[in-house]
């Protein structure tokens, strides 16, 4: 019995050996064809790409490279591959050689449609695969239709510097840097003056050709797209919009009493045409004016009329990309209701001698006598909507940071100074830049603060600074303001001769004051609070977004989100408070400073 167990038990541990060894050969197996199967996807998308670079190559080789068919063949593998592997290393590879040939065939087939294609194809790129090696490539070559193929030099500015906030690493921020570089000497004045020379010369032709043609009346005119309005009973603002630029002149007419005709506002819009389809009357009627309309008032002419009712000044100016004429309407402030009383009664009482102390409000502040207290703020979130503002990464957006920073104001402004507080925008949406300065004027705020972050081509660059509406004095304040104003894509080389028929109705000093004060504000508290903390200063520059404010104005850059210290800093609530506490103290400083000007205690 021992013999035959010890047999049994041998045969016993052969068939255990036997089972784990045939065990693990088929485990082994399944695990080969398990790794066989997963590696079947990148060596198809492998091939795949292999047989679209093929067929890319090719038609530099073949003699059928005219022909739209060939192309789309090639265009068609790279599609197969981004729609369905759309993960892979591969699928972003497939979409910058199809974007590659949609510009290779514009060139043959001058069609702008193929253009617009390659532009999707690039911007896919660049967003949905932004840590791709080939993003910032795509981005580049963004800018280089613009510049090159749609010839569009604002809009390839604007292409170019997203290379340089978007992709900081990337080794095609050297020549985006060339690009902003050329641009900027091309977009200069003389150049902007040689432009618009040759624009009249084409307008002059234009209407010869039109007089030649009575078939075709209006070919070669510039349409109006738009009229808009914001309003008030006090402020009412009207933009007309165009599809480009044209020369204008505006005239005042008196009330005709005898043919029941009110006082009238004309803009006559020389080159100009009223399209059909447009909705050429608009209905106003909020106590300053009655309607907007516009007709052709000759062959090539637009008329555009502003009915008015009780309006005792105005404004007219021009903003660019797209082209738009702003008028602004106002009733004169003596014939308001509120607080003037009270202040002409302390004016006659100064004029007189009269000092503050022989009546019974001795303890209410001379400022506020005057009706020159401020009492209402408008706080302005710059960006909002489809126009992020500058941004890192997929998360880290400008319009999201100042609209929190806004929002720790407003509170903080409420709390401390007792102030109605307005914000342009609650919500992430998007305001042109004329609404929002409109939205300012219609409360008929005291003060008007634009919050937006800054960026730079460098990450080295960083600090504090604040700007207030005039001629840009260094470059570095032009490229700021080219920045915040290419949400309308603005044509930098206006950026400052636009403000020549503006500078007589801004209030210059008073935004320099409220300037450096909130300047002084946030630099001293940021010091006490953060180890690292530098002030830019106060500067002066063209920024759309406070053209037309009838109130001191000014725009604050809290810090540059493209330098990794201040990024850390601006994604915190405890920065929000302390840049919100700064701001808040600039302003009480600058509302003592009124007060001491009045009491004869300062310059």
């Amino acid at each position: 019995m021992t013999e035959y167990s010890h047999i049994t038990n041998q045969n016993t541990a052969m068939k255990t050996w036997i089972c784990c060894l045939v065990l693990c050969l088929s485990l082994t197996l399944l695990f080969f064809h398990a790794t066989d199967a997963f590696s079947k996807t990148p060596q198809t998308v492998q091939i795949l790409l292999a047989e679209a670079d093929q067929c890319r190559k090719g038609l530099d080789q073949s003699g059928e490279t005219r022909s739209r068919n060939y192309w789309f063949d090639c265009i068609g593998l790279y599609k197969n591959i981004y729609v369905k592997y759309p993960k892979s290393d591969e699928a972003a590879w497939a979409l910058y050689h199809s974007a590659r040939l949609y510009t290779g065939l514009f060139d043959y087939s001058k069609r702008f449609q193929d253009l617009d294609s390659a532009l999707e194809l690039y911007r896919r790129l660049a967003e949905e695969y932004r840590d791709h090696r080939l993003a910032d490539d795509a981005q580049y070559l963004i800018g280089m239709i613009f510049k090159i193929n749609r010839n569009d030099p604002t809009q390839a500015y604007v292409e170019f510097l997203k290379v340089e906030v978007n992709f900081p690493s990337g080794d095609m921020v050297p020549e985006a840097k060339k690009r902003l570089e050329e641009i900027s000497v091309t977009l200069g004045d003389k150049v902007n003056k040689k432009k618009n020379e040759d624009k009249g010369k084409d307008n002059g032709e234009n209407k010869e050709k039109n007089k030649d043609n009575p078939a075709t009346p209006y070919s070669g005119l510039i349409a109006v797209t738009d009229i808009r309005h914001w309003s008030t009973p006090n402020y009412t603002r009207v933009v007309v919009y165009l599809e480009d630029s044209v020369q204008y002149e505006h005239h005042l007419i008196k009330a005709d009493p005898d043919i029941k005709k009110p006082r009238r506002l004309y803009l006559d819009l020389k080159n100009a045409r009223v399209p059909k389809e447009m909705n050429s009357r608009i209905e106003i009627k909020d106590g300053l004016l009655q309607m907007a309309r516009a007709a052709q008032y000759s062959s090539d002419t637009v008329r555009v009329v502003l009915d008015m009712e009780s309006v005792d000044g105005f404004n007219v100016f021009k903003l660019l990309d797209p082209f738009r004429i702003v008028l602004d309407v106002h009733r004169d402030k003596k014939t308001e209701n509120g607080n003037n009383s009270l202040a002409s009664t302390t004016k006659e009482r100064l004029r007189k001698g009269i000092r503050k102390s022989d009546k019974p409000d001795a303890k209410v502040s001379l400022a506020r006598q005057l009706g020159l207290s401020v009492r209402r703020i408008v706080i302005d979130p710059g960006h909002g909507g489809k126009d992020p503002g500058c941004q890192i990464g997929d998360g880290i957006k400008e319009k999201d940071i100042v609209l929190k920073l806004a929002k720790a104001l407003a509170s903080k402004i409420r709390k401390e100074m007792g102030c109605e507080v307005f914000l342009t925008r609650s919500t992430d949406v998007f305001l042109t830049l004329e609404q929002r300065t409109a939205i300012a004027n219609m409360k008929k705020a005291d003060l008007f603060i634009s919050l937006h972050i800054n960026a730079h081509q460098s990450s080295d660059i960083w600090g504090l600074e604040t700007y207030f509406l005039n001629m840009a004095t260094d470059e570095t304040s032009m490229m700021v303001a080219a920045r915040e104003n290419a949400t309308s894509q603005k044509n930098i080389s206006d950026l400052q001769t636009i403000l020549n028929e503006l500078m007589m109705n801004t209030k210059i000093n008073e935004s320099s004051r409220l300037a450096h004060e909130v300047q002084k504000g946030m630099v001293t508290l940021t010091d006490t609070k953060y180890k690292m903390s530098k002030s830019l200063g106060v500067k002066q520059a063209p920024f759309y977004v406070l053209i037309g404010a009838e109130m001191p104005a000014i725009l604050v850059e809290s810090g540059f989100l493209t330098n990794p210290a201040e990024r850390k800093r601006l994604l915190s609530n405890e920065y929000y408070v302390c840049i919100a506490t700064g701001i808040c103290k600039g302003i009480k400083d600058y509302v003592k400073g009124i007060e001491l000007v009045y009491q004869g205690g300062g310059g």
